[in-house]
């Protein structure tokens, strides 16, 4: 499987992680993937809500792909089906994402 992901992305060198993800994750990332994975870690002495460094990026990319209908819960039996499903969501976002981009330069 790490061939395949290494396959597919050769260019993604670093992923940002939670803390629950901390320990095992991170070694076998640099040993198997050769990827460096960074930490996002809570702030020391934080108490109240505070927008961590790259965290945003992963939440804002999960609420897109929960905009699709079949994305907001596990609908699927297969984890294929549902890896299926994030992708596709994925594709709608970007290609409606190209068309605006598209739209605008043919106005200029």
């Amino acid at each position: 499987m790490s061939a395949d992901i290494r396959a597919c992305f050769p260019g993604i060198r670093l992923t940002w992680a939670d803390t629950g993800y901390a320990g095992k994750l991170v070694t076998w990332a640099a040993a198997h993937l050769h990827l460096t994975v960074q930490i996002v870690a809570k702030l020391a002495g934080q108490s109240t809500f505070v927008v961590l460094h790259r965290r945003w990026v992963v939440e804002r990319t999960f609420s897109w792909i929960n905009r699709c209908r079949r994305t907001v819960r596990d609908y699927e039996r297969r984890p294929e089906h549902h890896a299926a499903m994030v992708q596709w969501a994925m594709i709608i976002i970007m290609t409606r994402r190209l068309a605006r981009l598209e739209g605008r330069r043919s106005r200029k």
